[in-house]
């Protein structure tokens, strides 16, 4: 059943167009890339600063800073990466990394919904309990990152 549909996925124009696309498809590609840059380039330093580095910076101006950013980088990342995903849904659907990779991603993306709760409940992070969450946030994003540059290899 879901083979089915993904295969009706990858044959439908639009999509089988973007596949065969010499222009279109490395440009989705390149802004699935500067999607992540931007998401991962924005919360490691802002991990970095919830678990304790950077102290005498302000973390107001930080967290409102970079945590828009870090969402507009997942929306592109998450567009891009769905047009992606349905030029070869069949073979990705049954890769282990890129299962591997989806399952970080919820994992990390649930770690950020908590951090967001946490830090604006208390308006100034506890440090004991904001800090490990910080260090996981850095490991499980760039996992994603690892895993998702080994899926096009592999």
């Amino acid at each position: 059943m879901i083979v089915a549909f993904l295969s009706a996925v990858e044959a439908w124009a639009p999509i089988a167009a973007l596949r065969n696309s010499m222009l279109v498809y490395p440009l989705v590609n390149a802004g699935h890339i500067l999607g992540v840059a931007l998401l991962v380039g924005s919360l490691i330093p802002l991990d970095l600063r919830l678990a304790g580095l950077w102290r005498q910076v302000m973390l107001m101006p930080v967290w409102r800073m970079l945590s828009r950013t870090a969402v507009c980088g997942f929306l592109l990342a998450l567009i891009t990466g769905l047009l992606l995903f349905a030029t070869r849904a069949t073979e990705y659907v049954e890769s282990t990394l890129f299962l591997t990779k989806l399952a970080l991603i919820l994992v990390a993306g649930l770690n950020a919904i908590w951090l967001a709760r946490r830090f604006t409940a208390l308006l100034s992070p506890a440090t004991a309990v904001v800090r490990p969450a910080a260090v996981a946030s850095i490991i499980l994003w760039v996992g994603v990152l690892v895993l998702g540059r080994l899926v096009g290899y592999f």
